[in-house]
């Protein structure tokens, strides 16, 4: 591997530990609400918020075309969403255990 190859990889490694940090230093939702409008695209903001906003309901074992019809968001965005929850990084399962459950 070509030595600037690695230096980049350990650059975007501490720049993710760098923007994690970052959203870890955000005290409020005004805070959060922000940053994320500073960060992200509408078109991005709306993909997370479309993914979070299915996580609770997939959680109570609704089915999918319920989901659909509640939230509006596609059933493909659903199932991506489905995975990751089941089979992910456990991120989903931890947010939701912290903050209990939640009514939209």
């Amino acid at each position: 591997m070509k030595p600037h190859k690695e230096m980049q990889r350990e650059a975007k490694v501490l720049t993710n530990k760098a923007l994690y940090q970052a959203i870890l230093s955000l005290q409020n939702e005004e805070e959060c609400s922000q940053f994320f409008s500073d960060l992200c695209t509408p078109a991005e903001l709306e993909a997370m918020v479309d993914r979070w906003a299915v996580v609770p309901y997939l959680n109570e074992g609704l089915p999918y075309r319920k989901i659909h019809d509640i939230t509006g968001v596609s059933v493909t965005t659903i199932g991506r969403v489905a995975r990751f929850l089941t089979i992910g990084n456990g991120g989903y399962k931890t947010a939701l255990d912290r903050l209990g459950p939640f009514n939209l």
